[in-house]
């Protein structure tokens, strides 16, 4: 039974994308359903499995030999995979709905991007759970690069100048993103001679340049994980990616990067060199940096979904801190990562559901806003860690730092909370702001109801080891809870004191526009050169016409005295002739 889950899981979102492409391209525009049934149901059965039990398997004919598995620590990550995957898919169907009427009305460019987002879309997922059950470095590469190129359409599906910025930022960033991970896997799989994940962690484990090959691997899934200096293409590209591809984008593809961490680096591994330790010290300190730089930058956003962008940047950042953890501190990791795997979880379902909530305050169904606006809140007041499973989720962190005595990044990590309470009040504001009237579809908001419950409940379906997270004591309550309040507070302080200076929004993308201008400034001797080379190959192909010019006039002047003497060679001969008979004439008499 697991197998043929393990096949569906796999098997089902291709066939669907199959079917989008049949039906593209063989039925009538006007019949085409694009969000229909099947296309629903291709996170169903990896949702199913992720709750079938641990399970491995071993392919032989799979390429370099395959090595599936669902532990511990996989199973509770596809599972909030899957689920988001699916909600996103429902939420898609409503959100696209004016769209898809478009398109069957005849429509030819709204038929080319559903046709593009409907393909890519399965093919995504396919490889976002291909890399959650991989144990081999072959399988997991390619469910990872399969995941990154087919979501360039999730970012780019409006076609606009912002949304084809957004998808540049975001394609240029995962090709480096790409070659990091493959240089860092080549390099620790050779090392060891190794196929597998476990033989990579190995390898850096006890490899003379073990820290090197981390650094390139911690880079390269560093970009998808939004690192601080390589986050640049996540506030770029969820303002103009539709809902639910924001809420995938974030809520799953992103953890993707933090998973590669968790599978390849030595995390709490006895006998833990120098600098691997140094390294996790790097990773420490640019996760704290990231969790207050963008939480400072992105209050200042105007647009809610750049709000939530940077919210992602910072939540990321205390997720690469505590992943660094396994590193600095590899005794408590092993009661640390239940908390990670939470936190990852819960996360992924509150931002997903706020990125939801964007298109629900857009197009605000007629219910009473004493109603909606609670509702919106709910996931962001969870993730800020002041209700229901963002409560459990802080505890579950900081009971195993409590245990091993790290009291200062338990206090930072509080303070980068309050970062999380502002950015998520910033969008709220900006979403009331901006909201507008129009009724959102049943599948919306369906989709987001389902979610905001799944958020705020999420230990109690997330399959993780059985009493791995408890509920927080009375006595820590207030320590939870004071993050929100003060969040809350500094924003209310910050929007009284900005009615009086008038202040521009910073750009969203932040160092992307740096690293423009110095590309623009370092390519601008490559272009004076190619402009003189321009200017060279236009002189000597004038130089050369010329030249060809002259020669053909020298030529033609030729041919002309060919066809003269053509016409007067009979009279030439006889000339010719007569003169040398009078030559012989005459010397003949001497």
């Amino acid at each position: 039974m697991m197998s043929l889950l393990l096949v569906l899981s796999l098997l089902w979102p291709l066939g669907v994308a199959m079917l989008v492409a049949w039906q593209v391209y063989r039925a009538p525009a006007g019949r085409h359903d694009y969000f229909s049934w099947w296309w629903l149901s291709a996170a169903w059965p990896a949702l199913l499995l992720a709750y079938g039990g641990e399970v491995q398997w071993t392919i032989d004919v799979w390429m370099l030999g395959g090595e599936w598995e669902l532990n511990t620590l996989t199973r509770p990550w596809l599972a909030f995979t899957a689920l988001l995957w699916s909600l996103a898919a429902v939420h898609a169907r409503g959100y696209f709905a004016a769209e898809q009427s478009q398109a069957q009305s005849g429509d030819q460019a709204v038929q080319r991007r559903l046709a593009r987002l409907s393909l890519l879309w399965p093919l995504a997922l396919l490889g976002n759970v291909m890399l959650i059950i991989a144990q081999d470095i072959a399988s997991f590469y390619l469910g990872f690069a399969l995941m990154t190129f087919a979501a360039y359409a999730l970012v780019v599906h409006s076609g606009t100048d912002k949304a084809r910025l957004g998808a540049k930022a975001y394609i240029i960033l995962a090709i480096v993103g790409e070659g990091l991970i493959l240089g860092g896997f080549l390099w620790s799989a050779g090392e060891a001679d190794t196929l597998t994940l476990q033989g990579v962690r190995e390898s850096i484990l006890v490899a003379e340049h073990g820290a090197w090959m981390a650094a390139l691997l911690c880079l390269g899934f560093g970009v998808k994980a939004g690192v601080i200096g390589l986050h640049v293409w996540l506030p770029l590209a969820h303002p103009v990616a539709p809902a639910p591809a924001s809420a995938v984008l974030s809520g799953t593809m992103i953890k993707a990067g933090l998973l590669g961490w968790i599978s390849v680096l030595p995390l709490g591994e006895a006998g833990m060199s120098a600098p691997l330790t140094q390294l996790g010290q790097v990773m420490l300190v640019a996760g704290l940096a990231a969790a207050f730089l963008a939480a400072f930058y992105g209050v200042f956003q105007h647009h809610p979904k750049a709000v939530l962008a940077y919210s992602s940047i910072s939540q990321m950042g205390m997720l690469t801190a505590l992943v660094a953890m396994g590193l600095v501190a590899p005794d408590a990791w092993s009661i640390l990562w239940p908390g990670v795997v939470l936190f990852a979880a819960h996360h992924a379902l509150a931002k997903g559901t706020l990125f939801m909530g964007t298109s629900i305050s857009e197009h605000m169904p007629r219910w009473s806003l004493a109603l909606i606006w609670p509702l919106l809140a709910l996931p962001g007041i969870s993730l800020a860690g002041a209700i229901g499973a963002g409560m459990v989720t802080k505890w579950a962190v900081k009971s195993p730092l409590y245990e091993m005595e790290h009291d200062t990044l338990i206090k930072l990590l509080s303070w980068a909370a309050v970062g999380t309470a502002a950015l998520v009040s910033v969008a709220l504001w900006r979403q009331w702001q901006q909201r507008q009237p129009g009724g959102s579809n049943g599948w919306q908001w369906g989709a987001w109801l389902v979610g905001i419950s799944a958020a705020l409940i999420t230990p109690l379906w997330l399959p993780l080891p059985a009493e791995s997270i408890t509920m927080p004591p009375l006595k820590e309550w207030l320590g939870i809870l004071w993050p929100l309040s003060v969040g809350i507070a500094l924003v209310a302080t910050g929007r009284l004191l900005l009615r009086f200076i008038n202040t521009a929004a910073p750009p969203a993308g932040d160092l992307w526009w740096l690293y423009a201008g110095v590309i623009a400034a370092g390519l601008g001797p490559v272009k004076r050169i190619n402009r003189g080379c321009s200017e060279l190959k236009t002189a000597c192909v004038v130089s050369c016409r010329q030249a060809e010019r002259s020669l053909m006039d020298a030529l033609t002047r030729m041919l002309e005295a060919e066809n003269w003497m053509r016409h007067h060679v009979s009279g030439l001969m006889m000339a010719l002739a007569l003169l040398l008979a009078v030559l012989l004439i005459w010397e003949g008499q001497r």
